[in-house]
């Protein structure tokens, strides 16, 4: 005989009550949901140590006394805001780090000025991330650093660590980080060259708008917005799960815009002729092949990304030359995987423990 579901088994004058409750709370916090700006984001202490232009560095202040030798310096995604790593007490991955004992250091990027349409892969690589490392090690009086990229932060990283074969880098994790290309598949076929006039679009343009990623986004899983908003209204009675549905959207929302000069170079030299999983990028005449890397490698995927596929982000760990490599799959998409309770359960610690023997 089957058994019945503990809603099932409940009396129904109980059920009655609790779903009048659940309607009263659903209407009330529904109200509040659409009346105030949400919950605040980004709240663990830290110093800005850089700011300029599109780039931002952070250091997080220190949650324990001892604190392990090597730094970590967070690479965060180029469209996105750096948050979703630190979303609030509790959701927290640079909280969970600090609190393991930690110097956590993180690149920021906001949306690139007027002035900037021409910034470059070059810029990055060449530019920001080495300026941001060389800060690093003054407030840390540390040479080795530890970086970790996260989606196209992931890329930039690779290439950083490609180009530099002696730099200072102690150790290179990546999450979610494409590095075949020809399997972003909803991205190549927006992209045909066939049909995609790019450098129209950047010439008109100057900085690619936000907007225009954000509809790209969204279009790789169409229904999903609408369902997410309908799951909403369902559970809007519940508390925990308002919060965090606001914090996540506010983030998935908020896309960048970026410098018209590194789109058109990133969807030409990656997108179309997948130079960094064929060994052929160059940057200012210095070859970044990924071979070169022969540092510690720690590369985390999302077994359900439907923004990186796994397909994409193979290659990483089987193309560098490190000895000591690791690639992790994880149950979860895109963002769960580094954000939210399920990250906080599965990939925060999986990485802690891949850290402290590789951090002293």
């Amino acid at each position: 005989m089957a058994s019945s579901s503990p809603k099932e088994s409940q009396p129904i004058a109980s059920r009655i009550t609790d779903e009048v409750e659940h309607a009263i709370k659903r209407y009330t916090n529904g109200f509040e949901y659409i009346s105030s700006s949400g919950p605040s984001v980004g709240k663990t202490p830290k110093d800005v140590l850089i700011s300029r232009g599109t780039l931002n560095l952070y250091h997080y202040r220190p949650m324990v006394d001892e604190i392990y030798r090597v730094p970590l310096l967070f690479v965060m995604a180029t469209t996105n805001r750096g948050y979703i790593v630190d979303l609030c007490p509790g959701q927290s991955f640079v909280e969970f780090l600090l609190k393991a004992g930690y110097d956590v250091f993180l690149i920021d990027w906001t949306a690139p000025r007027p002035e900037e349409k021409n910034l470059c892969l070059d810029d990055y690589v060449l530019d920001f991330i080495p300026e941001c490392i060389r800060r690093v090690q003054i407030e840390t009086g540390q040479e080795d650093v530890s970086l970790v990229g996260y989606c196209m932060g992931g890329v930039l990283s690779l290439i950083y660590a490609a180009l530099n074969p002696d730099h200072p880098l102690k150790n290179l994790i990546c999450f979610a980080t494409p590095v075949d290309w020809r399997h972003m598949e909803l991205f190549q076929q927006w992209s045909d060259r066939r049909y995609f006039d790019l450098d129209r679009l950047v010439d008109s343009l100057g900085n690619i708008p936000g907007e225009f990623f954000y509809t790209s986004f969204d279009m790789l899983r169409p229904a999903s917005r609408a369902a997410s908003q309908i799951q909403l209204w369902e559970k809007m009675w519940d508390d925990p799960y308002v919060k965090s549905f606001r914090m996540f959207d506010k983030w998935s929302t908020e896309v960048l815009p970026l410098a018209g000069e590194y789109f058109r170079q990133t969807t030409k030299e990656l997108m179309w002729d997948n130079k960094l999983h064929t060994g052929k990028l160059v940057i200012k005449g210095r070859p970044a092949d990924i071979k070169n890397i022969t540092i510690p490698v720690f590369h985390a995927v999302a077994e359900h990304d439907h923004i990186v596929p796994y397909a994409a982000a193979q290659p990483l760990v089987a193309n560098v030359g490190s000895v000591d490599k690791e690639e992790v799959m994880l149950k979860g998409g895109h963002v769960s995987l580094i954000a939210g309770p399920n990250a906080a359960k599965r990939l925060w610690p999986k990485l802690d423990s891949w850290l402290q023997v590789r951090s002293l």
